[in-house]
């Protein structure tokens, strides 16, 4: 957290510090341009310095929107006097550098405008600068003909062109960083969306089984209302657990903290934990808790081999069965049985390990569909199933689900393990 910080930190001192330095460059410009007057004229010499305190304007307040246009509008119709009725042609070696740095200051206001300015104002003022930059040397020397003197323009404006364009390059930058923190914001918030329907329905839907089975047995039994209470309590406190973990996952993705008063909360705890294949185990208890079907985990619970398991293929094939679960319970209800299998094998056709992931479930009862249209758009199981399938290809697995024997339902994850 103390290294992202100063590196934004880093990161923004060079921006700080353009104002300042735009502030003693103009209190510097405007005695040098009084100095320059008498030797250059003061024809050449104030064009010059409204040049420059216009392009180190922008360069420090570019952020006001309304100064840009203003500031550019002011040097452009100072330089076009300057051209228009200055004096006659000479080529005096004080009034050619004043020229030069008027030049100058117009090349660094049109890079600047191309980079800040609205799109149309951006053209217009560009145009105009750009022209009055490439035409400013004919003060010094006007050619013999008309000709040379547009040929000279047009050679001399490639620096104009060449300074929009920078500006123009610039300005595609940062739209492309701006576009790309609004696509990693959208990509976190479908992360977060995915992590909420992954971990909290599953403890939100037994917690609705439950509350149904209370009503149910209400009236002619209330002996076992308590209980059905106390399971709907622990299976309450499960999902807010599941909630704040997922929380916690996604605020240390990048290794940041919120600032403020929970900043020292967040660097004192400790670090969060995703979850893995041993995190399987109180998912199916669970499942088989506010049940009654009868549930069967086949998996080797061995540290050893849960720990050679890598963290990403653990977290993907402990979404599989909790989604795969959230399905039976949502539309299958009924299932007499549900089988759950964690193994680690050879993968088909390949040499290296593969951690497959299954649960299959049995017919269910009473016309439930036991998840047959669960690959259907309309059917709320589907976006969960397909955003696995994405995330087990992108581990260079595969996840396939459809129907098993008679009216039963079968979700398959095969993950490599390196």
């Amino acid at each position: 957290m103390v290294t992202n910080t100063g590196t934004r930190a880093r990161g923004r001192l060079p921006e700080r510090a353009v104002g300042p330095v735009c502030a003693v460059l103009a209190f510097c410009v405007v005695p040098a341009g009084l100095l320059a007057g008498p030797s250059a004229g003061w024809r050449a010499a104030l064009p010059m310095t409204v040049a420059v305190l216009g392009a180190l304007a922008v360069a420090s307040l570019h952020t006001r929107d309304r100064l840009i246009p203003v500031a550019a509008t002011g040097v452009a119709v100072s330089s076009a006097l300057g051209t228009l009725f200055g004096d006659p042609p000479a080529l005096e070696t004080a009034t050619g550098v004043a020229t030069l740095v008027e030049i100058t200051g117009l090349l660094l206001l049109v890079c600047l405008v191309a980079r800040y300015a609205g799109t149309r104002q951006a053209f217009v003022l560009c145009t105009v600068l750009g022209t009055l930059a490439s035409t400013a040397l004919l003060r010094l020397q006007f050619p013999p003909t008309v000709l040379e003197a547009a040929a000279q323009s047009s050679f001399f404006a490639l620096g104009a062109i060449a300074a929009a364009a920078t500006g123009g390059g610039l300005r595609t930058l940062e739209t492309r960083r701006i576009r790309a923190v609004h696509e990693a914001r959208r990509s976190q918030r479908l992360q977060l969306a995915g992590d909420l329907h992954d971990f909290v329905a599953h403890d939100v839907s037994g917690i609705v089984v439950l509350a149904q089975a209370a009503q149910v047995i209400a009236a002619d039994r209330p002996e076992e209302v308590l209980p059905l209470l106390r399971q709907i309590e622990a299976s309450g406190l499960q999902a807010l657990g599941s909630m704040d973990r997922t929380v916690h996952m996604l605020r240390s993705s990048d290794g940041t903290a919120p600032a403020g008063r929970d900043a020292t909360d967040a660097t004192d705890a400790s670090p969060p934990v995703t979850y893995g294949l041993e995190d399987i185990v109180d998912a199916v208890d669970r499942f088989r808790t506010a049940g009654r079907a009868e549930v069967r985990l086949d998996m080797d619970r061995s540290p050893e081999r849960i720990g050679r398991i890598p963290r990403e293929v653990a977290s993907t094939a402990h979404r599989v069965v909790v989604e795969a679960l959230t399905n039976i319970r949502r539309h299958a209800g009924s299932a007499p049985w549900v089988t759950v299998s964690v193994s680690v094998a050879p993968g088909p056709e390949r040499s290296r390990p593969v951690l497959t992931v299954s649960v299959t479930n049995g017919p269910p009862t009473g016309g439930e569909t036991a998840g047959r249209h669960l690959g259907d758009r309309e059917r709320p199981g589907a976006s969960g199933l397909r955003g696995l399938t994405e995330r087990a290809r992108a581990l260079g697995g595969t996840l396939e689900f459809g129907e098993h024997e008679t009216h039963g339902w079968r979700v398959t994850a095969v993950l490599p393990l390196d």
